[in-house]
């Protein structure tokens, strides 16, 4: 329903910022990332998601793209609620999230307040089926192009995490063209994310 809110931000706490846009001021609940990148009365434009319950209508927000599919992703797992995705996503950057994905890095998960071993194994476990284990085949690409193995390298692996993060495969190849392969797969992510914004 809302892609994107744009406006001043008027207040700001744990998890949530106020942001005004139109003479509406909306609680936007998010990670603790974004709110690193909010100041209060300060411009900002957050993407959302809005979710809906039959006791509840909460409207989420992120500073990139790519951190808004991580919680969309994370959230499409059983048992994982718009809280425990945004505690996940206030102790991991998207591009971290990835790289303990693509590693099975429990610990990385766990460190978010709320989640255990069991779920941690959960997140990392269903959304490997939906990148395509054991091969991390990116997500949503369909036909021949999952036939492709992704090889073992930093440049590839960081390629397969921004498909993840939303990127088409064009995209993600063209973000990371260049990029020293001797860097680490983290450092390639933010280097192409730089790149691409």
């Amino acid at each position: 329903m809302f892609y994107c809110i744009s406006g001043e931000v008027i207040h700001s706490s744990t998890n949530m910022a106020v942001v005004m846009a139109g003479g509406v001021g909306y609680a936007i609940s998010t990670s603790a990332h974004t709110l690193g990148r909010v100041q209060k009365g300060k411009q900002t434009t957050l993407y959302t998601y809005l979710h809906v319950r039959e006791d509840a209508v909460e409207l989420f927000g992120f500073s990139t793209t790519e951190e808004l599919s991580a919680f969309k992703m994370l959230i499409s797992v059983t048992g994982v609620g718009p809280k425990a995705a945004l505690g996940i996503l206030s102790v991991n950057s998207p591009e971290r999230l990835v790289l303990a994905l693509l590693s099975g890095d429990e610990r990385a998960l766990t460190a978010a307040p709320g989640v255990g071993k069991k779920l941690a194994q959960r997140v990392i476990l269903e959304l490997k089926d939906k990148m395509g284990a054991p091969d991390f085949a990116p997500h949503g690409v369909q036909g021949a192009d999952t036939q492709h193995a992704i090889p073992g390298n930093a440049v590839s692996e960081a390629q397969a995490a921004l498909i993840v993060l939303g990127y088409t495969p064009l995209e993600a190849a063209q973000a990371v063209k260049g990029l020293d392969e001797t860097m680490g797969v983290e450092e390639i992510i933010r280097r192409a994310l730089t790149k691409t914004r």
